[in-house]
């Protein structure tokens, strides 16, 4: 399920998006502040943020250009201003896409649905980590001249570790990602997919490592 991350000091606002993008169908996570919302990019797995213009503190540009320095996700700016200045400096900032209050939900999912197919391109599907290819469109591992292959979940796991390495991923989070809310298991799956993608990985590569980060869950590092 794709999650989204809306940051807003005007709580109103703040319980609109978020009613609206569960109805959708989206997962959500909300925050008041630029420096709460950076804490939980740093610890949540996030597919697009939509950022309030006007905060105290951090306002929506600086917190914008941050996230871009940071991640490779997606971000809408949110704000009461709709002047050419005001929208050259969110695209500046690295904005994708500018929505003026007031606004009708229904124009907010239409926004945030064409950003994410904007972002799930064909170049999106494959990710080169050293002598690691992913291809998350065909389900194909190839390391140098091999394939692996890989059981779906197996492979959705590597595919979601890879596609931001470095980043811990909390083992909620990847149930929530690979097996969905809707899960019976606990996270001792989790353990036991990764070890057999240790296994596999490490019988061929020495390029990726899969680093347990006690009390919270995984991160993937490329070794140089």
């Amino acid at each position: 399920m794709i999650s989204i991350l809306t940051i807003d000091d005007d709580l109103h606002i703040l319980n609109l998006v978020e009613v609206t993008l569960k109805e959708a169908g989206y997962h959500t996570y909300k925050s008041t502040n630029g420096t709460e919302a950076l804490a939980l990019l740093e610890d949540k797995t996030i597919d697009l943020a939509i950022v309030d213009v006007m905060m105290p503190g951090m306002d929506g540009y600086t917190l914008t250009r941050r996230i871009r320095e940071l991640y490779d996700i997606p971000v809408i700016l949110l704000t009461a201003k709709g002047e050419l200045y005001d929208k050259e400096q969110g695209f500046t900032a690295g904005t994708d896409d500018y929505i003026v209050k007031p606004f009708e939900p229904k124009e907010l999912i239409f926004r945030v649905q064409a950003v994410l197919r904007r972002y799930d391109q064909p170049s999106q599907h494959v990710i080169q980590l050293q002598d690691v290819k992913i291809d998350r469109k065909n389900y194909e591992v190839q390391i140098g001249k091999q394939h692996l292959l890989m059981p779906l979940k197996e492979f959705e796991l590597l595919a979601l570790l890879a596609s931001r390495p470095n980043q811990v991923f909390q083992r909620e989070d990847l149930i929530e990602k690979i097996w969905g809310f809707d899960f019976e298991g606990d996270e001792r799956t989790v353990n036991v997919h990764i070890k057999r993608i240790r296994e596999r990985l490490g019988a061929i590569t020495s390029s990726l490592k899969i680093v347990t980060v006690r009390g919270v869950g995984y991160k993937l590092e490329v070794i140089s």
